[in-house]
């Protein structure tokens, strides 16, 4: 993985480095209250400009990285949602614990942060195509008894209830011998009377389930926000806006997770 560069100013009041940026000059200089820098053999000045950072013509994006890290080694957290108060919506673009990788649907309309009272809240999903099955958003139901139909609705029965935990638009794997989950598809109808499901096999990274294989299920992340598990939670928010913002505080709803 590459680094992404910056330029870091350092503040004598504080004795340290407050800020980074994004620009790179030839040249940087303090003076009359003014910051000037060179670039390309032009002479700019700093703080001048009513568009927020843009520098040299170029725009880019404000961002803030940082951790929740209650109780370090301690204990296994629940992360189930991200918070933040500013006078601007932010989005989030990056969740990571030691255990997994999550985001808030900031790529989606309507399903991201929503303003309550003054603070934005944000729901926190794993991430789809990058999952943990030894998590409990893994759920197995059992060895099917009896499978038919095409890939595009194989109906797979079983002899224990379906239960219901499993919702339409889950995605199926299918564990045979101890081996590697294997993708089977999704769940297009179920029927809890009759304990069968209605899966379709025909995406190009499914195999179809057969009679015989067992079955578990991770359900869609939009209908099940499980949050996500891991001792500590980096996250990265990001704000395109070129006027002033503010970032006040972040904060996030964390429970102990109980195996």
């Amino acid at each position: 993985m590459g680094c992404q560069s910056y330029t870091l100013t350092y503040d004598e009041g504080v004795k340290g480095w407050p800020s980074f940026y994004s620009f790179f000059p030839e040249y940087i200089k303090g003076m009359n209250a003014y910051l000037y820098t060179f670039s390309g053999g032009n002479l700019f000045r700093h703080n001048v400009n009513p568009l927020r950072n843009t520098f040299y013509g170029n725009f880019t994006p404000s961002s803030m990285t940082s951790v929740f890290n209650p109780e370090p080694s301690l204990s296994v957290k629940l992360f189930k949602t991200i918070s933040f108060e500013s006078n601007s919506e932010w989005s989030c673009e990056s969740l990571v614990t030691d255990l997994s990788q999550g985001n808030v649907n900031t790529a989606l309309p309507n399903i991201d942060f929503e303003q309550k009272e003054g603070e934005w809240y944000g729901y926190i999903r794993h991430n789809d195509g990058i999952t943990n099955y030894a998590l409990r958003y893994s759920n197995g139901i059992g060895t099917n008894t009896n499978v038919v139909g095409p890939n595009n609705a194989r109906v797979v029965s079983f002899g224990v209830p379906i239960g219901n935990i499993i919702t339409i638009g889950a995605t199926v794997y299918t564990l045979v011998n101890g081996a590697a989950p294997v993708e089977a598809g999704v769940v297009d109808n179920l029927d809890r009377v009759n304990n069968t499901l209605t899966v379709d096999s025909s995406a190009a990274t499914a195999t179809a389930p057969v009679t015989g294989d067992f079955i578990m299920f991770v359900n869609n992340t939009l209908a099940e926000s499980y949050g996500m598990r891991g001792y500590y939670m980096e996250f990265k928010l990001t704000n395109g806006s070129n006027a002033p913002v503010e970032l006040f505080a972040v904060g996030s709803s964390v429970m102990k997770s109980f195996p």
